[in-house]
């Protein structure tokens, strides 16, 4: 690989046509997925400057902080970029349910051949 992006210390994020890039977030602890969204390039760096984990809202069309209504704030720990610079990886500590439903996370239903099933929040 040449490719500075891949291989270099740059930060040098890839967005797609829409001027996103996924974030991914897990619970700094336990390491458990919490939440999928997507940050444009203000949203990253206001996460990256204030600590507190921003992101683009494709719905509302606007730019958002986890948590400002609801107070279930994310706190970043650690800001991971992947190889091609695509995509995020937050590490935080979440203020409460990260889900919009109340759910500790997003990922609260497993997929199995009779359709979807609860997770246990032990499991």
């Amino acid at each position: 690989m040449t490719d500075a992006r891949d291989t270099g210390l740059t930060l040098n994020p890839k967005y797609d046509d829409h001027g996103l890039i996924t974030a991914v977030v897990t619970d700094v602890d336990s390491g458990d997925v919490l939440m999928v969204a997507h940050m444009n390039a203000q949203a990253l760096a206001l996460t990256v400057e204030t600590g507190l984990a921003h992101f683009w809202s494709r719905s509302r069309q606007s730019l958002w902080k986890k948590g400002e209504t609801s107070g279930h704030m994310l706190e970043v720990r650690d800001i991971r970029i992947d190889c091609d610079q695509d995509a995020v990886w937050v590490k935080a500590v979440p203020a409460g349910p990260t889900c919009h439903t109340g759910a500790r996370s997003c990922f609260f239903r497993r997929v199995g051949a009779d359709g979807l099933m609860a997770v246990d929040a032990a499991d």
